[in-house]
């Protein structure tokens, strides 16, 4: 069977999550040791006793990389996994370099908990959000940001009929006035603290563009659909520009997804916390398997 095994992000975490699979499974508490252990911070302490700690970007990130990585360690265990490809949404991308060996968990886990840091400090507080802009074609919303005064930028690609926007507080608000107006069924603007993957990460880009190059990167196993272009990579350097350009440049989810059935992929599981992927892949194709294994 062809399948691909996709990895989400930062969105999908909640409080306690995995503790029964860490009753378990051992594995798990030795991946959040070694994650905790790169950078010092007890990710398990957090996951389970502070839920404002969870949630700050710094930490979310490493903690949703450790837990897709636990769970696949696991599923390797249990079954035999033998992926044609991989991907991941957003900060899930990491994951899927972490699993299919291009990057070890060690050096994965310095690199998002930078990354957060960056992120979360890019953008004065008050001054960037994002939005959900639901039931309009991607088209309509893509010349709506076009025409606005300000830094608002699609974001997300997440299925038909599904994009995030994201830019200026100033801009978003004007931005989803104008999409409620255009038939918008929804324009929501979400909790967040930054206006990810928009030019305002620029200079979190440029930080993390050097972390990025010092650390050591192998080809993965399979090849690695990557979000800033919705193609399979294999090669180390390109694999390395694509993630720099991934932190102000809009999530492909549904060209990737798309170009994943198009190279005959029909199957796919979700590995992680949740079930938004599941979701939105189902949106894109309804054709398409998606399984989130039981464990």
């Amino acid at each position: 069977m062809k399948y691909s095994i996709v990895f989400p992000g930062q969105g999908s975490q909640s409080l306690g999550m995995l503790s029964d699979l860490n009753s378990n499974f051992s594995v798990v508490s030795k991946v959040f040791q070694e994650a905790s252990d790169s950078i010092s911070v007890d990710l398990w302490k957090i996951l389970n006793e502070d839920q404002e700690a969870l949630n700050l970007t710094e930490n979310t990130q490493p903690i949703m990389l450790a837990a897709g990585y636990a769970t696949f360690k696991v599923l390797s265990e249990e079954t035999s996994l033998s992926p044609v490809s991989m991907a991941g949404h957003s900060l899930g991308e990491y994951t899927a370099l972490v699993a299919s060996s291009s990057i070890n968990l060690f050096d994965a886990t310095r690199l998002v908990r930078k990354r957060g840091e960056l992120m979360q400090a890019a953008v004065p507080s008050g001054t960037g959000s994002m939005a959900a802009i639901l039931g309009l074609e991607d088209s309509i919303v893509e010349k709506v940001c076009g025409e606005i005064s300000g830094i608002v930028v699609p974001a997300n690609y997440n299925c038909p009929g599904q994009l995030v926007i994201s830019g200026e507080i100033n801009a978003i608000d004007l931005a989803i006035e104008k999409l409620t107006e255009k038939g918008a069924r929804r324009a929501l603007k979400l909790p967040v603290g930054g206006a990810f993957h928009s030019e305002l990460m620029k200079d979190a880009k440029d930080e993390l563009s050097k972390a990025i190059n010092e650390t050591s990167f192998n080809s993965p196993i399979c090849p690695i659909y990557q979000n800033v272009n919705g193609r399979p990579e294999h090669l180390v350097d390109n694999i390395k520009r694509n993630l720099i350009s991934q932190l102000t440049s809009p999530v492909k989810w549904t060209q990737s997804v798309n170009k994943m059935i198009e190279d005959g992929c029909q199957d796919f599981i979700e590995i992680g916390p949740g079930k938004v992927l599941q979701g939105l892949i189902k949106k894109i194709n309804r054709d398409t398997n998606v399984s989130c294994p039981n464990l």
